[in-house]
């Protein structure tokens, strides 16, 4: 019953007879704007409008950062042994979901909004949704904790940098974050102990 509301605000997203996954549109994987012309506009910004994302431009957004793109599994940024051991959370007004990358869907999570928690600044509760990136160390096989932090650290800013890429193309804008109360939002997201915070970022249109 608690993700009544969350079917009820998403309902162009969810597909029929699967309640409490949302299914995305697929993702257009074509056009958009030249690479060094989304270089050249790519910038970090911190004030946003309280416009929401279609479901067509978040879909495009999360194929964008972290989705499959070849019939192997493999991603659209590097990860260290293909451990593919980053997890993408979307924090939004109608809740918190997990991005599934093989079935190009969003998994509920938590039905709270929880996007005034993925920073400390105040902007981050505006935005229209918040991406927040999680470091499976399960993934990760039995390398030292320094090696650990490196490589999520380095798949982290891959992903963050293709969705900065697909902002600056797309109209949108964003800026990515490392100022989190970890503890706090680890607990409101129901991480596990072995799953670490690693950077959020911000997601929306530019206000006005």
């Amino acid at each position: 019953m608690r993700w009544m509301a969350a079917i009820l605000i998403l309902p162009a997203l969810l597909t029929a007879g699967d309640p409490g996954q949302v299914t995305l549109p697929a993702p257009h994987k074509t056009g958009g704007m030249r690479l060094m012309q989304a270089l050249n506009e790519r910038k970090s910004t911190r004030e946003f409008s309280a416009q929401k994302l279609t479901p067509q431009v978040l879909s495009d957004l999360l194929w964008a950062a972290w989705g499959v793109n070849r019939p192997d599994g493999r991603r659209t940024a590097p990860s260290a042994s293909n451990r593919q051991e980053i997890d993408v959370y979307v924090a939004s007004p109608d809740g918190l979901y997990l991005y599934q990358a093989t079935e190009h869907r969003l998994q509920p999570i938590v039905s709270d909004d929880l996007r005034s928690m993925t920073g400390t600044q105040d902007y981050v509760k505006e935005a229209a949704i918040n991406l927040v990136y999680v470091a499976d160390l399960a993934k990760m096989g039995n390398g030292s904790a320094e090696s650990k932090t490196l490589y999520s650290g380095a798949d982290t800013g891959f992903i963050s940098q293709n969705v900065y890429l697909f902002c600056a193309s797309e109209g949108l804008v964003t800026v990515v974050r490392a100022s989190i109360d970890r503890d706090a939002l680890g607990k409101a997201m129901h991480l596990r102990p072995d799953q670490r915070i690693v950077l959020s970022q911000s997601v929306g249109y530019p206000k006005k």
